[in-house]
């Protein structure tokens, strides 16, 4: 071999040994475990190029080297294929990690619960009050339209669109119960239903009870009888937007409303409370009782009765109670 071609032999072979090296580091830089030393959360707007993610996570410190996850992004083919929304990194995370996350949209989800028996106007108020979400509720949504559960939803998710969501939730459950429903129930069509749902939800936070209570307010619809449901006059009092912070009166159970079932015979024009789907599918599968009235019993349920006779000790029970305690 001649000196020309045994220089160009070490020549070759230094570009060898250099690439090796290069991807050897490359490799390293990329899989190795970053410089973030405490959880981070990063939000990466729509449109954000890769560039200016690559300086992001620099500045936040989850990655050493822009360059590396510029480079590391462009050979995996995937540069353009990173997700705005907003990120939270563990401690240590690769380069190779952040591309996996980033490009799967691993983003953060947040959570909403919408508790049983609120009203539209108190739904409405934790939802603006939710500071993740954006834009401006258009209204007030219609009363008994949301269904109660918890909802998940990204960074900046519209506040409408949220209420879509709850929307179509509730339409989806209403019909689903509508559609097994038990045979010679008093009402027509599923929002008469809903109605009873909400009154039903208003009456007990005890969940085996709801079947009863249910039971009893069919009786009730069945028979002709007022459902003499307090819930409903406190909605008459309040139309839903406030709490009602004292006991009702006597005077009250008189208030000229269509929505005071003291009053007023048959289901209120429309429900005084978003219910639940337990409290739905407890008025379309009501037990099967002839009681006619209930009470609070003083430990957070409901004594049943038959009669009114029986009622009335019922009550004088519940009264000697709520005196003992005074």
């Amino acid at each position: 071999m001649g000196l020309g071609a045994g220089r160009l032999f070490s020549f070759l072979a230094l570009i060898l040994v250099a690439a090796a090296a290069a991807a050897f580091w490359f490799e390293s830089a990329s899989t190795a475990p970053g410089p973030l030393e405490e959880p981070a959360t990063v939000v990466v707007p729509s449109g954000s190029g890769l560039q200016i993610i690559a300086d992001e996570l620099r500045a936040e410190g989850v990655i050493d080297s822009p360059m590396v996850l510029l480079l590391r992004a462009r050979w995996r083919g995937e540069g353009h294929r990173f997700k705005a929304g907003e990120y939270a990194f563990e401690p240590g995370i690769s380069v190779d990690q952040v591309i996996d996350m980033m490009v799967a949209g691993r983003t953060v989800v947040h959570r909403i619960t919408l508790p049983e028996g609120w009203t539209s106007a108190q739904i409405a108020e934790l939802i603006a009050a939710d500071d993740v979400l954006s834009g401006e509720l258009a209204a007030v949504p219609p009363e008994g339209s949301l269904l109660p559960e918890t909802y998940h939803f990204e960074r900046d998710e519209d506040r409408n669109a949220l209420v879509a969501r709850m929307t179509t939730a509730m339409d989806a459950t209403l019909a689903e119960l509508w559609a097994a429903r038990a045979d010679g129930l008093p009402f027509e069509t599923p929002e008469e239903a809903l109605v009873l749902a909400s009154i039903v939800e208003k009456e007990t936070g005890v969940a085996a009870e709801r079947p009863h209570i249910a039971g009893v307010f069919v009786n009730r619809l069945k028979l002709g009888m007022p459902l003499q449901s307090d819930p409903t006059v406190i909605y008459a009092i309040t139309d839903g937007q406030v709490l009602l912070d004292r006991p009702l009166s006597r005077a009250d159970l008189k208030t000229d409303s269509p929505y005071n079932t003291y009053v007023v015979r048959g289901l209120p024009p429309g429900p005084i409370a978003n219910p639940g789907r337990d409290a739905i599918a407890a008025v379309l599968q009501p037990m099967e009782t002839k009681d006619l009235y209930f009470v609070a019993d003083g430990t957070g349920g409901h004594a049943f009765a038959e009669t009114l006779a029986q009622h009335n000790r019922n009550v004088a029970a519940y009264r000697a109670l709520q005196n003992q305690a005074d």
